[in-house]
């Protein structure tokens, strides 16, 4: 199996093959999970923009764990930057 990924405005595409057969496309929320059923052969391709390829993954598995690492770190980052900010005080 191998998957690409890509990643643009909140949506992941993936395009997959299984043993050398081409699995489709697949597009789903960045805060989903991909899963077999995703993917339609019918389906066009993602856009192609180098900025939006994230990269290429072993497995679905693979894959959906790095969505996982990248929604909290994306959940850490906001809590880090929600607390207080400058020019405000507690007494």
């Amino acid at each position: 199996m191998g998957f690409a990924l890509w990643m643009k405005d909140g949506l992941s595409w993936a395009q997959g093959t299984h043993e050398y057969r081409p699995m489709g496309v697949a597009v789903i929320s960045s805060s989903d999970h991909f899963r077999p059923r995703d993917f339609q052969a019918r389906r066009r391709n993602p856009s192609r923009e180098p900025r939006a390829f994230v990269g290429f993954f072993a497995s679905l598995g693979h894959m959906n764990l790095y969505l996982e690492r990248m929604r909290r770190s994306q959940r850490f980052e906001k809590k880090r930057r929600g607390g207080l900010s400058s020019g405000v005080s507690i007494l």
